[in-house]
């Protein structure tokens, strides 16, 4: 059997490229994998739940405001609607954050210390 040239470059060239993973069909437009956008994490983060029964417990024992009473406070200030809200602490000062939505559609971010319900910051 006589082979020629150019068959032989062939067979060689399909040979390293399939080596090489080159074989293997792939999508054209999608990213590898660690290129690809991740789902965005819920904003109030993963432990939302350890927030809620932290909340629940400081105003049981009186330590925090009650959320609802903060939400109808912002709502005075700005109508609008609540977007979600959670605890969080700068240093050892328990902070509500309130993601609202005006009525005009902007959003605004609220900081309220939680032990005395004294709106912080509001941009």
């Amino acid at each position: 059997m006589q082979r020629t040239l150019p068959g032989l470059v062939g067979a060689i060239l399909a040979a390293s490229l399939f080596a090489a993973g080159g074989g293997v069909a792939q999508p054209v437009n999608k990213p590898p994998p660690s290129v690809q956008p991740r789902p965005h994490p819920n904003s109030l983060g993963a432990d939302w739940r350890l927030q809620q029964d932290e909340a629940r417990q400081g105003v049981r024992e009186h330590h925090l405001m009650p959320l609802g009473r903060v939400i109808e406070q912002v709502r005075m200030r700005t109508p609008g609607r609540q977007l979600d809200a959670g605890l969080e602490y700068q240093g050892e000062r328990p902070i509500y954050r309130v993601r609202w939505m005006t009525r005009d559609g902007r959003r605004i971010d609220y900081l309220i210390d939680a032990a005395t319900g004294v709106i912080l910051s509001g941009n």
